[in-house]
C-alpha cells in the first residue's frame, strides 16, 4: 500500500466519523440544541476540508469554481468552533446578527477572487491551480488562515478563563463543570491547527516528501481526535451544561460599589452579614444540595446575588465553590466521628 492509498483510507474514515457524529448531534434530543448544531456544523466544515484528498485533477478542471469555494470554507471552520465553545459555556448564548462579523474573512476571500478566478477563463484557472504554491494570492490565503488560528486560540482560552472564574464564584457541583473538557478539546484542536501551520509551511519548501508525510501524520491525528470526541460525547453527556453569561465576577462588581474603609460603619453591616450567612450555613445546611448555586443561596438567605458574591468572594476571600465545600467537608468529618455512622 502506497502513501496516497493510506492517506485516502484515513481520509475516508475521518470524513465518515465526522459526518456520523454530526448527524447524531443534529438528531439527538437535548436541551443543548444550539451547541450541538454548531459543533455539527464544525464537523461538516472539517469533512468538507478533508474530502480534498479524494478530488481528482479532472474534477478540478470541470468544477474549478466549486473546488475553490471549498477551499475558502476553511475560513469558517475555526470561527464556528469558537462559537461552539461559547455556546457550551453559557446557556443563554443565542446567535445574533453581530456574530456575522466572524464571516468577514470568508467574504473578503471570495470577493477578492470573484473576478480573479470565478469569472476568469479556464486557462487562467488551471494556470492558477497548477502553480498555486507560487501564487501570491495563495500565500495571502495561507497567512490569513494562520493569523485566524492565532486570534481565535487567544479568544477561546479567554472565554474558558472567564468561564472557570465565574463557575468557581457561583456554582458548587464539580460534576456539572465542563471547563476541564472544553480546555482539553481546545488544547488538542489548536495544537493540531498550529501543527497544520507548520505543515503548510513545508508546502512552500523543496521538501515535498516531508510535506506528504506531514499530511499523513496530520490525517492520522485528526482521525484519532475525532474518534476521541465521539467516545467522550457518548460516555459523558453531563459535560454539556453551561452557566449564565450575565453573571459578573466579584472583581468586576467591586469598582461599581462604594469602597468600604476600615472605620466605615458599613463594616459592621458586612460583619453582620457574614455572621448571618455562616449561621445559616450551619443551621439550615443548604450545602447538602449537590447542585447549590449562589443564586439559590441568595434566594434562601434574602441577600441580593451581587452582594452575596462580593461578600463571599471578596470579604470572606473564598470562591463560592470552596466556601460551600468547606461546610460539606466539616459535615462529613462530623459523621465519621460518630460511632453509629461507621
Amino acid at each position: 500500500m502506497d502513501i496516497d492509498s493510506f492517506l485516502g483510507i484515513m481520509g475516508w474514515m475521518s470524513v465518515f466519523v465526522s459526518l456520523l457524529l454530526a448527524f447524531f448531534l443534529v438528531t439527538v434530543k437535548t436541551q443543548n440544541k444550539l451547541a450541538n448544531r454548531l459543533f455539527a456544523l464544525y464537523l461538516l466544515f472539517f469533512a468538507i476540508d478533508n474530502i480534498g484528498i479524494f478530488i481528482s485533477e479532472s474534477f478540478v478542471k470541470s468544477h474549478f469554481n466549486l473546488e475553490f469555494f471549498r477551499w475558502t470554507t476553511c475560513a469558517l471552520t475555526i470561527p464556528v468552533f469558537y462559537l461552539y465553545i461559547v455556546s457550551v459555556c453559557f446557556t443563554d448564548f443565542r446567535l445574533k446578527a453581530k456574530y456575522l462579523v466572524h464571516t468577514i474573512p470568508f467574504i473578503i476571500i471570495n470577493t477578492v477572487f470573484i473576478f480573479r478566478l470565478y469569472f476568469g477563463s479556464d486557462v487562467d484557472k488551471m494556470q492558477f491551480y497548477n502553480h498555486r504554491s507560487q501564487m501570491p494570492e495563495f500565500y495571502s490565503f495561507q497567512f490569513m488562515l494562520a493569523l485566524q488560528i492565532i486570534i481565535y486560540s487567544i479568544a477561546t482560552f479567554s472565554v474558558l478563563k472567564k468561564y472557570k472564574e465565574l463557575y468557581q464564584e457561583n456554582y458548587t457541583n464539580p460534576k456539572t463543570s465542563i471547563f476541564k473538557w472544553l480546555f482539553q478539546i481546545s488544547i488538542v484542536f489548536f495544537t493540531l491547527y498550529y501543527l497544520s501551520i507548520a505543515k503548510n509551511v513545508l508546502r512552500f519548501t523543496p521538501f515535498e516528501s516531508l510535506w506528504i508525510w506531514a499530511n499523513v501524520v496530520m490525517q492520522f491525528l485528526a482521525l484519532i481526535v475525532t474518534c476521541w470526541f465521539v467516545l467522550k460525547a457518548l460516555n459523558h453527556p453531563e459535560l454539556f451544561r453551561g452557566i449564565d453569561s450575565k453573571l459578573e465576577l466579584a472583581r468586576d462588581i467591586l469598582p461599581k460599589e462604594n469602597i468600604i474603609e476600615i472605620n466605615d460603619p458599613k463594616n459592621e453591616i458586612i460583619s453582620a452579614q457574614i455572621s448571618t450567612l455562616k449561621q445559616y450555613m450551619i443551621e439550615k445546611e443548604p450545602f447538602l444540595d449537590p447542585s447549590l448555586t449562589i443564586q439559590e443561596l441568595s434566594n434562601q438567605i434574602d441577600i441580593p446575588v451581587r452582594d452575596l458574591s462580593v461578600l463571599i468572594n471578596h470579604h470572606i476571600n473564598q470562591h463560592f465553590f470552596d466556601f460551600v465545600n468547606e461546610y460539606r467537608i466539616q459535615k462529613a468529618m462530623s459523621i465519621f466521628k460518630k460511632s453509629t455512622k461507621k
